[in-house]
């Protein structure tokens, strides 16, 4: 159900939605958290709103959509209400900002928010310089930016860098994980030698793959080297060199991997690229600083830049088994929209 509320007020939309759960017949709210969501008006909310729906199964909230429109407008505050199937697991309220109150949007924002229950900020656009001191990552235990979404995706990530504050983490880290956990994974294994270079190889504008560059510079102790590939998508290949031989893991084409290490027969893992809504249901999970993320940032200055090159071709072709991070069999699976 989709109700629209032109020219309203927050107490308007908060008597409203005590009307629907009163006429719905809920007398308890099962939410964990407030979302709150900062577009500008027209930039792909819909995507944005999808996604958290989809994430708000595995995390029931109250969405709060802060869509500001145009600045030269009078000021005015058109809302929506989604609930039921228009919402997946949660409610959604649209706040559509114009004029001067486009910059009040954490004012708009309070009135509204889940009494005792933690908030999270997510820009899945533009996010500010700085997202903890924003009036609305204020409000926030969390903040979730996407550097990959960002018009400069380097220069985005590096701002992340020098504007850090607990809470704050990006989905081009988020990305990471499935490479995180089989490079990590792939170390468990004999021989037990010392990583001696690493080298990481991607698309010029992946801001995952700097962070996974500077990620294995902070755990290896190593100075980590950051390629850009001539082909592939996203992060292409990794190598890490030891005494006994290398361990290779190639994904050339955005959807499987293969992984190649000494004393070993190369194998393939999935390694699909991971979409929007995945990477937010996996940030919703945690509302603590996360460490790991936030001593990767600070490695970013170690890793060192290569000349481009492309991934080896022959890797690709070795293993004709399919395989997931944890190495039970998996079917393949499609492109995802978007991911590292």
């Amino acid at each position: 159900m989709i109700i629209d509320l032109p020219s309203t007020t927050t107490s308007q939309i908060n008597s409203r939605l005590v009307r629907l759960r009163d006429e719905g017949g809920a007398t308890t709210l099962g939410r964990v958290l407030t979302l709150v969501i900062v577009t500008e008006d027209g930039q792909r909310t819909d995507a944005a709103i999808d996604a958290a729906n989809d994430a708000s199964r595995e995390h029931p909230c109250r969405v709060i959509v802060v869509a500001r429109g145009a600045r030269q407008a009078a000021p005015r505050l058109d809302a929506q209400i989604r609930v039921g199937g228009d919402a997946g697991a949660s409610e959604v309220v649209v706040l559509r900002l114009y004029g001067e109150l486009a910059k009040e949007g954490a004012s708009c924002v309070m009135p509204l928010l889940l009494p005792d229950t933690p908030v999270v900020a997510w820009w899945p656009f533009d996010a500010p310089v700085s997202p903890s001191k924003d009036p609305i990552g204020q409000l926030a235990q969390r903040r979730i930016t996407d550097a990959a979404a960002e018009k400069n995706p380097i220069k985005a990530l590096e701002s992340r860098r020098a504007h850090y504050a607990p809470g704050d983490t990006d989905l081009a880290w988020t990305r990471l994980t499935l490479w995180r956990a089989m490079l990590a994974s792939s170390l468990d294994l004999p021989p037990y030698e010392k990583v001696t270079e690493a080298d990481v190889t991607g698309e010029a504008d992946s801001p995952s793959t700097d962070l996974l560059a500077a990620w294995l510079t902070d755990r290896l102790k190593v100075s980590a080297k950051r390629f850009k590939a001539t082909s592939g998508e996203g992060i292409v290949e990794v190598r890490l060199g030891r005494p006994s031989g290398d361990v290779d893991l190639i994904r050339p084409d955005g959807k499987v991997g293969t992984l190649a290490q000494p004393g070993q027969p190369s194998r393939r893992v999935a390694l699909q690229r991971r979409s929007v809504r995945d990477c937010l249901a996996e940030e919703l999970r945690r509302l603590d600083p996360d460490e790991v993320y936030a001593a990767a940032l600070r490695s970013l200055s170690k890793v060192a830049k290569g000349r481009a090159h492309s991934a080896k071709p022959e890797a690709a072709e070795e293993a004709p088994a399919v395989e997931s991070a944890n190495g039970s069999a998996a079917p393949k699976k499609s492109k995802a929209k978007a991911g590292s």
